[in-house]
């Protein structure tokens, strides 16, 4: 079967879904699993700190790795990777919706049922997401169908983080008509359903083209050595725990950014400025015309300013990604992920300096900040692509899910550290959930996090671009190379 194949729309969409589903979840617990912890759940900063950081170290090296040697080793007439997407649809919708419920069991009780439910998650989270990775490797060995794969996919994961960070909370007040923990309960339950829907699509929609040689007979032992050997590999491991630290900071700490340090009556100005309460009330005025006073949206101004300045960033981003894949075929992924992450970077560190009453700017630098780091977000899962045929053009060996295996094994470590740092940095900081204005030292230890702290990482990962020798003539040699080999056994 060829392995350099054009890829088809539906096939590139169906694909695409996983990541929305995925996202869903991933997303929440990026942005909202601090807060949902803190606020919903009322368990104290320091031991969601704890829970968050344990759990996720739990799922990055132990369950991730497992994960992975089983992947790699799965042999089945729908593929390698294929089934475990089928296998795990319902179970992730299930433990998610178990994670977002709020028994009532006491102090240690909760403590458990938190630690318990995460731990589930994110076993089923390495058994579906792992193998769904992976895919993206396998449904085609020509790299510029790749870049276009992670385009689309990485619109949808746009389309799901525009879900969660825009609409999440006005879901929540919707669907729990004011009470913010059943609110969090039906909102979770309805991106269950509609994740364990799109996961199965996934199943149907694709299959997997490049497979190992026959004759390929590879050890763990092996397997684990061409990882340490290969430098690109170890270069987007670092590079990844370092974005998503990023990521999982920012994410969970812009919450508490507009409810404590942005001025809640400039809020209120800049949205009746521009139009928007005006329109917020023109939707509620029909909402209310059809007999659906339930469904209003709500009018608060910090939860208004907070969607719509996620969604003006995820806007811009999915902007950014539709120039990612013209920029990459023509100048390579590296370099283009390492200056457009640069570029972006300076707009987070904007952040710091703008006053709270200046809303205008908060919202112009996150804009632009969207839009440049756009450009970058297909190009990491790409490059993840480009190593493990990397591997295989240098060893003649393909263990493509250990492979992604490492890297999600990244991604899990910096998910961890930054949400644990969330809870952990507004813990140092004195942070008090039950007081409705916290303490000067508490408000800039928040604004860091989303300014300073936040940036150091990215600048990091393009300084670590440096280091990673994959550039736009490489990538040529290699994937001709590849299908030179390819084409040969075909032959034979």
């Amino acid at each position: 079967m060829s392995s350099s194949g054009i890829l088809t729309v539906r096939e590139k969409v169906g694909y695409s879904l996983g990541d929305l589903a995925a996202n869903l979840i991933f997303q929440t617990l990026m942005t909202f699993l601090a807060y949902f912890y803190t606020d919903i759940y009322r368990i104290p900063a320091a031991t969601a700190a704890t829970i968050i950081f344990v759990v996720g170290m739990l799922g990055a090296f132990v369950f991730t790795p497992l994960v992975a040697v089983l992947a790699d080793r799965t042999n089945t007439r729908w593929g390698k990777f294929r089934p475990w997407v089928l296998w795990t649809a319902v179970p992730f919708g299930v433990l998610s919706l178990l994670a977002f419920s709020t028994p009532d069991l006491g102090p240690q009780g909760k403590v458990f049922y938190a630690a318990a439910t995460y731990t589930l998650l994110l076993l089923v989270y390495a058994a579906n997401n792992l193998p769904y990775a992976a895919l993206s490797g396998v449904l085609t060995g020509n790299m510029a169908e790749r870049n276009s794969l992670s385009a689309y996919r990485f619109v949808a994961v746009m389309v799901a983080q525009l879900a969660v960070q825009s609409a999440l909370l006005p879901l929540v007040m919707i669907l729990g008509d004011g009470d913010r923990v059943q609110g969090f309960q039906n909102t979770m339950l309805l991106f269950a359903v509609v994740g364990s829907v799109f996961f199965l699509i996934t199943f149907f929609t694709t299959r997997e083209r490049v497979v190992p040689a026959p004759e390929q007979k590879s050890t763990l032992r092996q397997d684990l050595a061409d990882l340490v050997a290969n430098r690109p590999w170890l270069v987007l491991l670092v590079a990844t725990i370092l974005v998503f630290t990023t990521l999982a900071l920012k994410s969970g700490t812009y919450v508490y950014y507009f409810e404590y340090y942005l001025d809640e009556p400039a809020m209120a100005g800049f949205l009746d400025q521009i139009g928007f309460n005006a329109m917020l009330g023109g939707i509620n005025a029909a909402i209310m015309g059809m007999g659906l006073a339930g469904f209003q949206l709500p009018e608060d101004a910090t939860t208004s300013a907070f969607g719509l300045f996620n969604a003006s960033g995820i806007i811009l981003m999915v902007v950014g990604i539709a120039f990612s894949k013209a920029l990459a075929d023509r100048f390579g992924k590296r370099d283009v992920y390492a200056v457009f992450l640069l570029i972006s970077t300076l707009f987070m560190l904007a952040f710091y300096v703008i006053p709270p009453d200046r809303i205008a700017w908060v919202f112009g630098a996150q804009i632009l900040h969207g839009f440049f780091y756009g450009i970058t977000i297909p190009l990491l899962w790409a490059m993840v692509a480009d190593v493990a045929d990397y591997s295989e053009w240098k060893n003649n060996r393909r263990a493509t899910a250990i492979i992604f295996s490492a890297i999600l094994c990244g991604l899990k470590v910096g998910v961890s550290v930054g949400g644990a740092l969330v809870a952990g940095i507004l813990a140092h900081h004195g942070y008090n959930a039950d007081l409705d204005v916290q303490a000067p030292q508490t408000v800039d230890g928040i604004r860091l996090s989303v300014s300073l702290y936040c940036s150091l990482p990215f600048l990091a990962t393009v300084a670590l671009m440096f280091f990673y020798k994959i550039n736009k003539p490489m990538e040529s040699r290699i994937e001709r190379e590849l299908a030179e080999r390819r084409a040969g056994r075909a032959a034979a």
